[in-house]
């Protein structure tokens, strides 16, 4: 089964292109074919000549990025995005929500929606789509939101995977709270998953762990692709009898309370720990099948309606993972983002209240109730994550 990944804006372009160069780094071992095959099935396809293309498409307003991109993969001499997978104009979003999903994004709906239709024919499986983007931009957060809204309109029963990258708390883009306002309030209708990245976090991984001193966007989105081909790479599941999972999306990925339940709400975000309604741990490498994961499976940790076994997904695969003997991913649906999105929702909701920056977004289609609508929505979600059942 393969995966069209979307790249939207600067930042979904410059993490697709590392994601797919830690890809096929990884896969390239001879002493594991099988491993090798499976992941390069999913994420490229052969071209006559033998060279690796990229199950991608670039999306950009602006080409600088792209072009950049498309530079570095073909001179890895390992793989190569195809050469009409891309679409770029000569002027950006201005950071802009509005101006990317109700003009930009509509205004070259047919093109992009062209380039994905290519890829997906190239598929003799598809597993679904994984659209990569920013959170605080114009074009990777609006046209990105609105190209996520046509995947789910024209391929309606295909897996859609959000990986969302969070900007810095103290700021990249002056409305970035609002752009990401937007953003989540609608991905969270349209996505089957969202994945996300903190900056604030992959950051402190590059200081404290990695001991980087000048820490830079490349940096960040190393470790952010690193982190994702873990989670994306082949792994041997409970239900898959031995053989890599054909689908790398395959988990159910959403969980939902039962519709009586019943039993204690407390806030958690003062406790030691953030409660978890599911996690997924994929282990590689070294004595997998011997690691110790009870820790995972301890109740305290997840709400009281789902059994621990039901809340943890295990993955497993005994073939190294980038040359690291040993490695271990975890995905968590718990209450880690929580104070982010809280602060996040504050401040742009300070900002709203002060009317600063509203004309912006009104003149390209977006009303004062858009903006109500996506915080009503958010607060939603916070609230249910802040009273995790336990």
């Amino acid at each position: 089964m393969s995966v069209v990944t979307v790249q939207l804006g600067q930042c979904g372009n410059q993490v697709g292109q590392e994601l797919f160069d830690v890809i096929s780094s990884d896969a390239q071992d001879g002493q594991r074919k099988t491993y090798s095959s499976v992941s390069r099935e999913r994420f490229f396809r052969q071209t006559s000549q033998g060279d690796f293309e990229a199950r991608a498409v670039l999306v950009d307003m602006e080409p600088k990025v792209i072009n950049h991109s498309m530079n570095r993969a073909a001179k890895s001499g390992r793989w190569r995005y195809a050469e009409a997978s891309h679409f770029s104009q000569k002027q950006g979003s201005g950071n802009n929500w509005a101006n990317g999903f109700r003009v930009l994004g509509p205004r070259h709906r047919d093109a992009v929606e062209e380039l994905v239709r290519r890829e997906v024919e190239h598929c003799d499986v598809l597993a679904g789509f994984i659209p990569m983007m920013s959170v605080a931009g114009g074009t990777g957060s609006g046209v990105g939101t609105f190209v996520t809204q046509c995947l789910r309109d024209v391929y309606p029963s295909s897996f859609v995977l959000n990986h969302l990258t969070w900007p810095y708390g103290t700021g990249e883009v002056i409305v970035q709270n609002y752009n990401s306002v937007l953003t989540l309030a609608h991905l969270y209708q349209l996505s089957d998953a969202l994945l996300v990245h903190e900056n604030d976090a992959v950051h402190r991984i590059c200081s404290q762990q990695l001991n980087l001193k000048q820490i830079s966007f490349g940096d960040l989105n190393r470790v952010i692709a690193h982190q994702l081909a873990g989670v994306l790479q082949p792994a041997l599941t409970p239900d898959s009898c031995g053989a890599y999972s054909g689908n790398p999306l395959g988990i159910d990925w959403q969980v939902r309370p039962p519709p009586a339940s019943a039993g204690r709400t407390s806030s958690l975000t003062a406790g030691g720990f953030n409660a978890s309604l599911a996690n997924l741990l994929i282990l590689r490498g070294k004595d997998v099948y011997s690691a110790e994961t009870g820790g995972f499976e301890d109740p305290a940790i997840y709400t009281s309606w789902l059994p621990p076994a039901e809340a943890l997904s295990l993955w497993k695969s005994p073939v190294p993972f980038d040359k690291y003997e040993k490695s271990a991913t975890l995905v968590s649906n718990s209450q880690a983002l929580l104070r982010p999105l809280d602060d996040m929702v504050r401040k742009a909701w300070n900002m709203f209240a002060s009317r600063a920056y509203i004309h912006q977004y009104v003149k390209f289609g977006i009303s004062e109730e858009d903006f109500l609508d996506s915080f009503t929505s958010l607060e939603q979600v916070i609230s249910s994550y802040a009273q995790l059942q336990c």
